[in-house]
């Protein structure tokens, strides 16, 4: 139903930069929020910043002040613009859209089960210290 197509990781050095994209094709009339994911090695997917269909935004307090999430609606594209990169931001990024549920649009979440989310296939992010 939805097809999300993440782009833009890389291997950076520590306090550098990077901007990732997502790109959506088919029927996203369901998805009034979006945002993204990352599972570092070793570790459970957490949320790391959302946006909704009025462009309110949500961030993990990991990354408030470093990553920016902003999205084009007419072509369908959500970035991820992330600054001042650490070692421990090192992980594969996730592409996220609402299939129907997702309380309140937040990053954070109790549980992975209580959201009904469609996903990308993920770019990896690595920083080296």
């Amino acid at each position: 139903q939805v097809l999300l197509v993440e782009s833009g990781g890389g291997t950076v050095q520590s306090g550098g930069s990077l901007k990732l994209s997502c790109a959506a094709s088919g029927n996203t009339y369901s998805s009034s929020c979006m945002g993204w994911f990352r599972r570092p090695p070793g570790k459970e997917r957490e949320g790391v910043a959302t946006i909704d269909n009025t462009g309110n935004t949500n961030y993990a307090d990991s990354v408030k002040g470093r990553f920016t999430i902003s999205q084009d609606t007419a072509k369908k594209i959500l970035y991820l613009q992330m600054n001042s990169l650490k070692p421990e931001d090192t992980a594969m990024y996730y592409c996220a859209a609402e299939a129907g549920i997702w309380p309140g649009c937040k990053a954070t979440v109790q549980s992975l089960d209580d959201l009904a989310l469609y996903w990308g296939r993920g770019t990896q992010v690595t920083v080296s210290s």
